[in-house]
């Protein structure tokens, strides 16, 4: 039994953080809510956002009959996420901040205040498993496929995941939502929270600009045709569609490439342009479950985005902590900025930011292989 073993859980105000708690509480453990507040932000009534979560993570610890408590991290997540977010996005780079909140705040600093309450293991709510072979823990998808969240997760050490525990990781999302409406807890209608935390529902493009001046410029083909004019080329990212304002006749514009030093942001017609396609990729600031890199060349699977399905690659060399990476299929609108994370079978292994990608297809003159893409 655990009856002697503390978790505290971190409760976010939604189903899944809510459902670990109870699950948590009926295996034996004693369960303690911590609400972390790492945004401060008003809604149209004038009433901060955070607020509204707290709430909800009161009404269900009351309801499991638990003990709750809130801790503000708002000024290290300013410093050690927000900050880096918009020092990346001027550099050009379209970053990914849950995966830097995950490294730098939950399981850094939120993870600390946990142990330093006197718990045994923090939880969270998502959705991954923590399994261990030979006495050793390590990050595996979870059961839900479509709501894996091992992505985000891919700079956890062995050392962290031994202090930490997923409740949910092997239930589908269907079995958490019954779960929570079967002992009515609060926040079983509640929707998914999506986007990032600091700009909610708002358009983004608006927000960045309140932190990245406007360097206004062309939108230019790769031939050279201007073909229109943008607010500045941190703006945009690669394979984006929408938001252009580009017209006329033909398939729709696409992002295909950036010039940050002559702010030029080049775009072409169609989805599956070529300039859009690489199969080779430049990662760094690399990091393994065990500490240790694979021996290479190295055969596995990759995702460089959330959602994507597991893409087949060879690590081919690392040197000076960066990684470069082949693909047998091409791989569309590899961002810079964005992550590629590794996997043997459902074991995720570690990932890198991605550095650079290409040349593309467009650039080495070569065709798209007749396949799905």
């Amino acid at each position: 039994m655990a009856t002697q073993q503390t978790v505290i859980v971190g409760m976010s105000g939604g189903v899944d953080s809510s459902v670990s708690a109870l699950l948590l509480k009926q295996q034996g453990y004693r369960v303690i809510g911590l609400f972390m507040k790492n945004w401060e932000e008003v809604d149209d009534h004038g009433v901060c956002r955070s607020t509204h979560d707290y709430e909800d993570v009161r009404r269900v610890c009351n309801q499991l009959d638990i003990p709750y408590y809130t801790v503000n991290f708002v000024e290290e997540y300013r410093q050690q996420v927000f900050a880096q977010f918009i020092e990346d996005f001027k550099q050009g780079l379209t970053p990914n901040p849950d995966i830097l909140c995950n490294r730098e705040i939950k399981f850094k600093v939120f993870l600390d205040k946990a142990l330093e309450m006197g718990a045994d293991y923090l939880a969270t709510g998502h959705y991954c498993q923590n399994l261990y072979v030979n006495q050793q823990p390590y990050l595996v998808k979870g059961k839900d496929t479509n709501k894996d969240q091992t992505y985000f997760l891919y700079t956890l050490k062995q050392s962290i995941l031994e202090k930490v525990l997923f409740p949910v990781g092997g239930l589908e999302k269907s079995e958490v939502r019954a779960l929570a409406r079967q002992y009515g807890l609060a926040t079983s209608e509640k929707k998914d929270s999506t986007g990032i935390c600091f700009i909610g529902k708002r358009d983004f493009r608006p927000f960045l600009s309140q932190y990245i001046g406007a360097q206004p410029g062309p939108f230019q083909t790769l031939q050279g045709k201007v073909v229109g004019s943008h607010m500045g080329s941190a703006y945009y990212t690669l394979g984006q569609r929408k938001g252009m304002g580009i017209g006329g006749a033909g398939e729709a514009w696409f992002v295909v490439a950036k010039d940050r030093q002559q702010n030029i942001v080049f775009v072409e017609q169609g989805a599956d342009h070529p300039a859009l396609y690489c199969d080779e990729l430049e990662a760094f600031q690399l990091s393994w479950l065990t500490d240790q890199a694979p021996v290479l060349p190295f055969t596995c699977h990759a995702k460089v985005r959330y959602r994507q399905v597991d893409q087949p690659c060879v690590i081919q060399h690392i040197d000076n902590g960066r990684a470069w990476v082949t693909f047998p299929q091409p791989q569309r609108a590899v961002t810079p900025g964005q992550s590629i994370v590794f996997y043997e079978g459902t074991t995720c292994l570690g990932g890198g930011v991605i550095a650079q990608a290409g040349p593309s297809y467009y650039a080495l003159g070569k065709a798209l292989p007749n396949k799905e893409l």
